[in-house]
């Protein structure tokens, strides 16, 4: 935190990730509340994350170009904008479900210049011997915001209705941007010649040539489609099976999000070189019991337990992963590099949301089965694509 500007940029993560956390979980609601379809939750999700990782390439070589502060507060600030717009039709009986989705799409076009644009800024501000506990404030930053914004978002939810939690989430990404105002923006100086389209292409090129970003990107991907198909079938399970409300949905993510900020601050303490691929493992392999727990869930008590699982395995698996992602990446290619390989590892979020709302439909129980099968396919990834030493990096270089 001593490090100049880095306890500003962390403030701005936190506050980011809160509105995130905050904008996530009472859309779902919000829409199971308003419309009481799974199907059109699980397509909300999908449209929110999809748009943004196809134009990551782009987003990543704006990074590379601008600098990363600028574009993450314009990020903040359509988000803002999109959530209100969302909280007012609605207040207004003007939103059909066509112009939901084309609203939350216009939203996540720029997903990408916040999110890989923090992430590429943690191992350009820290110093190297840093990294770790840099990447532990990192993945503490997102369990911290799944602390106080995932049960804010369901009180608000249960007792003031959706809208006024997506209004709050747009608040928060105001604020977000506030702290980031005016913040200096160190920048690498790369191959960044060349239009803009040029530099995505050879970004997306970098990106698929490097050995340890494509077995993430596979890890990460089957991984997330599992999470995908939890985002909508966990408040399914709380609000049909269990009998409970939008308070105790947001209140579970705030357990997992408290188990993982131990987990994370613990693990960040730990040097992680050479083993980072065994952490990524055996998270997933907790990830994976803590799901399966969950289809066996017939009360509260044993979904906490499954939570807390869940929320353990956030430490070692995202300090290894964020820690080996930024040893083999060169530094001049952060922006592009990042966002493109966090696009690849999300793309099983949306993916798993859109398959989950019609099962669910179907069976609950085989959605919940189908997130175990996914979880436990993930773990075989890391120890068989993931290059057990750094390959060269000349070898990725485009060209």
């Amino acid at each position: 935190m001593r490090v100049p500007g880095f306890a500003r940029m962390y403030t701005s993560l936190v506050l980011g990730r809160m509105a995130n956390s905050v904008g996530s979980v009472a859309m779902v609601l919000f829409v199971l509340q308003r419309y009481h379809s799974p199907e059109l939750a699980g397509a909300t999700a999908f449209c929110a994350s999809l748009p943004g990782i196809l134009v990551s390439p782009v987003a990543g070589a704006l990074l590379d170009r601008y600098g990363r502060a600028r574009l993450i507060i314009l990020d903040y600030f359509i988000a803002a904008v999109t959530l209100g717009a969302i909280a007012i039709l609605s207040f207004a009986h003007a939103l059909p479900p066509p112009l939901l989705l084309f609203v939350v799409v216009l939203s996540s076009l720029t997903g990408p210049l916040s999110w890989a644009g923090t992430r590429s800024l943690f191992p350009i501000m820290a110093p190297r011997h840093l990294w770790e506990r840099a990447n532990g404030l990192d993945s503490s930053g997102h369990v911290v915001a799944t602390l106080l914004a995932s049960p804010l978002a369901g009180v608000m939810v249960a007792f003031f209705g959706g809208e006024w939690g997506l209004l709050a989430s747009g608040a928060l990404f105001l604020a977000a941007a506030g702290a980031l105002f005016n913040l200096p923006d160190p920048s690498v100086r790369g191959q960044a010649t060349g239009s803009v389209l040029e530099n995505a292409w050879r970004g997306l090129v970098y990106t698929v040539r490097n050995p340890t970003l494509r077995g993430i990107a596979l890890t990460l991907s089957t991984y997330n489609m599992g999470n995908g198909v939890l985002v909508i079938a966990v408040p399914v399970l709380v609000l049909s099976r269990l009998h409970s409300g939008p308070a105790t949905v947001g209140i579970l993510w705030g357990i997992m999000g408290g188990v993982g900020m131990v987990s994370a601050l613990l693990t960040g303490r730990v040097s992680t070189l050479g083993r980072e691929r065994q952490m990524m493992f055996i998270a997933i392999v907790i990830g994976a019991a803590g799901t399966m727990v969950l289809a066996f869930a017939g009360n509260l008590a044993v979904v906490v337990v499954a939570i807390a699982l869940l929320g353990l395995a956030t430490g070692p698996f995202d300090v290894g992963l964020f820690t080996l992602r930024q040893r083999r990446t060169d530094p001049a290619w952060f922006g592009r590099a990042f966002a493109i390989s966090m696009s690849l590892n999300s793309i099983g979020n949306p993916v798993g949301s859109v398959i989950a709302g019609p099962l669910i439909s179907y069976s609950l129980t085989a959605a919940l089965w189908l997130a175990v099968a996914l979880t436990l396919s993930a773990s075989l990834f890391p120890l068989l694509t993931i290059p057990a030493r750094e390959e060269s990096a000349a070898s990725s270089l485009p060209g």
